[in-house]
């Protein structure tokens, strides 16, 4: 049913703009130090147009001149998360919205869910969408942003 579809599903380039627009800090879970991987170019992309970047991949210790932290649970307190950007294979990715939820909970923030193209599950998305988060789906952050 149509007014149950989740805001940020159907949004237009125009919309997903402003919605970035109120963005400055992103954590992108599976972030790889790798310049041949997606992942890379995307949050060097984000650094260079002015987001703070925060990686989140267990297998990497920094990324881009960036500390990258294993898990969202080790992210320093003092730093609020406006969006996460999750970089998993998408048998991944209801875990991953699982963890954001939990740490959100610890948190007190509800940061954008947003995941790259072909990410997405439908029960993610339901999960997300139940515990309240905004969730962009099947979009890449940088065409979005450019």
């Amino acid at each position: 049913m149509i007014e149950n579809l989740n805001p940020f599903q159907k949004r237009s380039s125009d919309e997903l703009k402003e919605l970035l627009s109120n963005v400055k800090t992103i954590a992108v879970i599976g972030c790889s130090s790798n310049p041949n991987r997606t992942s890379y170019h995307i949050a060097e992309y984000l650094m260079s147009a002015g987001f703070t970047i925060y990686p989140v991949n267990p297998n990497e210790s920094e990324v881009l001149g960036r500390q990258s932290y294993p898990s969202l649970d080790d992210l320093p307190e003092n730093i609020s998360i406006d969006l996460i950007d999750i970089f998993r294979n998408k048998r991944y990715v209801d875990e991953v919205v699982e963890e954001i939820i939990s740490w959100s909970k610890d948190r007190g923030e509800k940061p954008v869910i947003w995941t790259q193209l072909d990410v997405s599950t439908d029960s993610a998305k339901e999960l997300a969408e139940k515990n309240g988060f905004k969730y962009v789906e099947n979009r890449c952050v940088m065409v979005e942003h450019r």
